[in-house]
């Protein structure tokens, strides 16, 4: 099964171009890449795109170019040294069971679970009681023959009759909703499509799914902008064509929207934001009044605002509003005005909240200081009851319930532990474990440490080092620096079997929290992006500068990685600086920052990264955009570029046209390959025949190129 999920074209395609051996020094001959004189004037400036072409990704061209380099990389991928010991060694790593964060509803328990290879993970559910059967509620890997149909979603109704829940097909964000009885285990019939970034809901009698969705043409044209969403109802066993409007915005085209309903059933909550941006605003409806309309609580300006939970007209909101570490604070819908807003959590000047849940009559804060973990109970007017002691280093997730529930789960992870899953009991605060991973490798072999590097402009920087125990440092070692930067989001301590198989080797694994995340709350984020996203770029730079000058490695060993806004990380670092690296691996990266807005959901990436058509902002998304900073006869270290060919979130034609740039600028004999995955999107729901063959591709390209020895 392995070996048929490889990504090959035929043979006798690849033997079309001439793969000369890396051994003999000898510069690869690449596919051609038709290059044209296109250039495009913008305030101003003319900017050359000679591959603007690669845009029309289902044109002749483009489909037979794509071809060519699949199956160029695949012959070259190949003949690497290391592949298939690193095949087998990840297919016997990747083979332990692996048991989702269960969620309580109507007295059932509800969790994923994988038996090791699996290409999904399959849902199941059982009665919430000692010794109860489990029993299969969706196995995807029935509904297609090569796995790469994903459970994306799901949602159980209140009283644990039904399941409301979301696929995938091939790595898509367009997911199709279908209803299961659970009892029985059959569908109901219902069909919703036309459905992307967002759930479904149930309505508080338990007979209908309120959830978002796109003009019917729009999951059909990788091309056409995500716009225009709506809110809508499905009434159980009636047709998606007499689904209701629910909420709409015209006067609001780029508004994302999704609708949800508090716990006690009386409002209709939805949440409005633009594209990707952090802050959002809240509006209302009083379900309790038949002739009520949305009441506009909080605009979508300069905050964020998340429900937690409510006491009838009184609504509970996680927000950085006057916060940048986070808060608790209440409003009462009665008396709106910021005058009597109430707080029950202030923020911590040395730590970033980053949620809040009410479970029974508690309330659980989550909290990253340096990030590392803190959980607080606190009761429901804000007063500290304990803290959730957390066991190691690592990461901590869940927390999540309902009012009536008395406990609540939760799971621990690390660099090294794929996570031990725990009972937390409200009342007593003890913490009981509920499921651990029997392993194919012991943890305590290795080791995990963090330190901190100043960054180019003096800023502390946290870094994670993972590795082997009693690794001597001498500035030798095969190390893998990874970073994302971007979006708010936090990079804690967790568990990847793909990196644990690159420091099983002997490598290091290095990864930076840079700013442009969320680990010290929204300044931090705010520090990179727009206009501060160089600081992001010269934070991993440094990083890779600390790790050379405290003698973990050389810049002939030192590899990097990155994906999406990190694929733009690592691209852009390595075009500043390509003396630096040995290797870099750049994924599904958005690499052509002038056109990033014209496809699918790039446009809501404005937020986070400027607007082309604001002058200063067209100037320094120029000043970096991989794509247009390639130099001709720049010696550029090995590069493997990673993509899809339909990845309908960050536009294929990004990796297409960036990889092409490199090949033809490349000054020095290092290889440029692109690695073009068929039947995948953008990563999501990738089948595990699949991550396994393209991990092993990656650190054996990374792996040669700085030096790893791959043992049996």
């Amino acid at each position: 099964m392995l070996q048929a999920m490889r990504f090959v074209y035929p043979t006798t395609l690849a033997l079309a171009y001439t793969l000369l051996s890396p051994a003999l020094g000898e510069p690869l001959k690449y596919p051609a890449s038709k290059r044209t004189d296109f250039a495009e004037t913008l305030h101003g400036v003319a900017v050359p795109d000679p591959y603007r072409w690669m845009e029309e990704i289902d044109s002749e061209p483009v489909t037979a170019w794509v071809e060519k380099q699949a199956a160029f990389a695949a012959d070259y991928l190949a003949t690497l040294p290391g592949r298939e010991i690193l095949k087998e060694r990840l297919t016997e790593l990747w083979d332990y069971e692996k048991h989702g964060l269960p969620q309580q509803m109507g007295g059932r328990l509800f969790f994923t679970r994988n038996t090791g290879l699996q290409n999904q993970s399959v849902l199941f559910w059982r009665e919430d009681k000692p010794g109860a059967k489990e029993q299969v509620l969706l196995d995807p890997n029935t509904l297609s023959e090569d796995g790469t149909i994903a459970l994306s979603s799901y949602s159980v109704s209140e009283d644990g009759k039904y399941l409301a829940y979301g696929i995938s097909h091939s790595g898509s964000d367009w997911q199709e909703w279908k209803v299961r009885e659970i009892e029985t285990g059959k569908d109901t019939g219902d069909h919703l499509k036309h459905i992307k970034f967002s759930g479904a809901r149930w309505s508080p009698d338990h007979r209908g799914l309120l959830y978002s969705r796109y003009h019917p043409s729009a999951d059909g044209d990788l091309r056409e902008a995500n716009i225009n969403q709506k809110i809508y109802f499905h009434r159980l066993g009636e047709p998606q064509s007499k689904d209701r409007l629910v909420y709409e915005r015209p006067d609001h085209p780029k508004w994302n929207m999704n609708g949800f309903y508090t716990e006690d059933g009386r409002y209709l909550l939805v949440r409005v934001y633009t594209g990707t941006g952090s802050t959002n605003g809240l509006f209302y409806k009083d379900l309790q009044d038949e002739q009520s309309s949305f009441v506009e609580l909080l605009q979508p300006a300069s905050a964020r605002y998340s429900l937690v939970d409510n006491d009838g007209p009184v609504f509970y909101l996680f927000t950085d509003d006057d916060a940048p570490n986070g808060r608790l604070i209440a409003i009462d819908t009665r008396q709106p005005e910021r005058e009597h807003w109430r707080e029950l959590i202030p923020q911590r000047e040395d730590a970033a909240l980053q949620s809040v849940s009410r479970v029974g009559d508690v309330l659980i804060a989550r909290y990253l200081k340096d990030v590392l973990p803190e959980v607080v109970v606190y009761d429901r007017a804000g007063k500290k009851q304990r803290d959730i002691p957390m066991a190691e280093l690592g990461s901590a997730s869940g927390f999540g319930g309902r009012r009536e529930d008395t406990t609540t789960f939760y799971s621990l992870s690390g660099y090294t532990n794929p996570g031990r899953l725990y009972r937390y009991d409200l009342a007593s605060g003890k913490s009981e474990l509920f499921w651990e991973p029997k392993l194919q490798f012991n943890p305590d072999d290795f080791v995990t440490r963090q330190v901190f590097y100043p960054s180019k402009d003096g800023t502390k920087i946290p870094l994670f080092l993972v590795h082997r125990k009693g690794l001597e440092f001498d500035g030798t070692a095969p190390t893998f620096l990874y970073g994302y930067g971007g979006f708010d989001i936090s990079l804690t301590p967790r568990f990847r079997i793909s990196n644990l198989a690159w420091i099983d080797q002997g490598g290091v694994f290095a990864l930076a929290n840079l700013r442009g995340g969320g680990e010290y709350g929204q300044a931090w984020h705010e520090a990179g992006m727009r206009q501060g996203k160089q600081n992001v770029f010269d934070d991993f730079i440094a990083a890779a500068e600390w790790l050379i000058e405290n003698k973990i490695t050389q810049s002939k060993h030192l590899a990097i990685g990155g994906g999406s806004n990190g694929g733009l990380l690592t691209a852009a670092c390595m075009n500043q600086r390509p003396d630096l690296f040995g290797a870099c691996w750049t994924a599904v990266g958005v690499q052509d920052m002038l056109r990033f807005h014209k496809f699918t959901i790039g446009w809501a990436w404005q937020e986070e990264y400027g607007d082309v058509e604001e002058e200063a902002d067209f100037k320094n998304l120029l000043s970096y955009s991989p794509y247009h900073n390639v130099k001709q006869g720049a010696h550029y270290p090995s590069t493997l570029v990673t993509t899809a060919d339909h990845d309908d979130r960050v536009y294929p034609a990004h990796s297409f046209k960036y990889g092409a740039a490199l090949q033809h600028a490349q000054g020095g004999d290092a290889p440029i390959i692109l690695r073009i995955e068929t039947k995948a999107g953008h990563g999501a729901g990738k089948p595990t025949a699949k991550v396994i063959e393209e991990v092993a591709d990656r650190w054996a390209f990374l792996g040669k190129a700085v030096g790893l020895t791959f043992k049996e």
